[in-house]
């Protein structure tokens, strides 16, 4: 389990999606290995490339530059390695399918909220989603 969770939302969309924070070694590391699925999305932070080998379903990954833009969206079936993406800072994570529903694609501005901090992230150019 991530060490934090808070909602994403997509400039010019209402509605937030739950998103687990993954800032430290362990939750990053593990990700979504050995999950059936995942409700919402889960950000990998600091990280610019990932594999889905052991996955036991597909995702959609999105490569987060530092201001939360949204650089590259693919989805990925398991047993895939996904090439390095040099200006993403962040990658996140969804069932395949759910980011297209969301409206996050390629240029996209991001926010992550996350309780008690009384901050909106990512639309003031600080990268605000490093280890509490």
């Amino acid at each position: 389990m991530a060490g934090r969770h808070g909602a994403l939302r997509v400039a010019g969309r209402d509605a937030a999606v739950p998103v687990e924070i993954a800032a430290t070694y362990g939750p990053r590391r593990r990700g979504l290995l050995g999950r059936d699925g995942i409700d919402g999305a889960m950000l990998l932070t600091p990280c610019n490339s990932v594999h889905t080998f052991r996955m036991r379903f597909a995702i959609d990954v999105a490569y987060l530059d530092r201001k939360l833009r949204v650089v590259k969206v693919r989805t990925m079936g398991p047993g895939r390695l996904g090439r390095p993406r040099l200006r993403a800072r962040h990658v996140l994570e969804a069932a395949a399918g759910a980011m297209a529903e969301w409206g996050v694609v390629a240029g996209a501005r991001l926010t992550i909220e996350t309780p008690g901090d009384g901050k909106d992230r990512g639309h003031d150019g600080h990268d605000g989603v490093g280890a509490p």
